[in-house]
């Protein structure tokens, strides 16, 4: 007889050490951008240690940033600040009030 296994993940989002949901995507971005940007600069003939010191600081801030943003927000709080950002802080209504308050009669056809 077979056995299957169940697979108890279904539904979850994904998780890396600690990361969760859009944070692990801006953590893999974020470092594979830097790496990129930093061998630009090796081959343009920046210094070396130039290019170390550079890589490992902003590295370094990228991960901060990102561990401090997770813990701070959680797995939808970025994208809610997002849209709370998007929602008017009040809404203008320049028509006048007795515009609000008019009586409407009737009219009978005769």
């Amino acid at each position: 007889m077979n056995t299957y296994h169940i697979n108890k993940g279904i539904g979850r989002t994904v998780e890396f050490k600690g990361l969760k949901a859009q944070y692990l995507f801006i953590f893999a971005g974020g470092l594979l951008g830097i790496l990129v940007f930093i061998m630009i600069m090796y081959m343009a003939g920046v210094n070396t240690y130039i290019c170390l010191l550079l890589g490992g600081t902003t590295a370094g801030l990228l991960i901060w940033k990102t561990f401090s943003l997770n813990r701070k927000y959680g797995e939808h709080g970025l994208m809610k600040l997002g849209a709370k950002k998007k929602h008017p802080k009040y809404i203008i209504s320049r028509k006048s009030i007795f515009r609000y308050i008019k009586i409407h009669s009737k009219k009978t056809v005769a």
